[in-house]
């Protein structure tokens, strides 16, 4: 029960911050001009979001590859939820709206989500590493 807890927490601590910079900080500007932001982005309900997607990722990993261990099984998992995030995330924004720039955008988007989900491959590589 420790490691999908650590794991949550790991997946917040790593997602939140890079999201807050990647996002608010030097790229806001462009991401104004996608029109990913419409007003003033809700901080609080991201944080949310991301315990939430958090938690989900976290009691999944344990059921992914369960003949495999080590860091080969967390990137795999990460990859795979990785493309899952980036077609649902990505791409359907780009379908749904009319992005200026679009494949600016999805270059964009795909190295933050590259990132985000390669840090937490690491992260779900150390933790289950561990033993407790």
């Amino acid at each position: 029960m420790l490691k999908p807890i650590l794991s949550s927490v790991a997946y917040v601590v790593i997602v939140f911050p890079l999201a807050l910079v990647w996002h608010l900080g030097p790229f806001k500007e462009r991401y104004m001009t996608f029109g990913y932001f419409s007003g003033e982005p809700n901080i609080a309900v991201g944080l949310a979001t991301m315990v939430i997607q958090g938690i989900a990722l976290s009691v999944i990993y344990p059921l992914f590859m369960t003949e495999s261990h080590g860091f080969g099984r967390a990137f795999a998992f990460a990859g795979l939820m990785g493309v899952f995030f980036w077609t649902s995330h990505v791409l359907a924004l780009v379908a749904k709206q009319n992005v200026p720039n679009a494949s600016v955008f999805i270059v964009m988007e795909t190295i933050y989500l590259a990132l985000q989900f390669g840090l937490f491959a690491l992260a779900l590589g150390m933790i289950y590493r561990m033993k407790f």
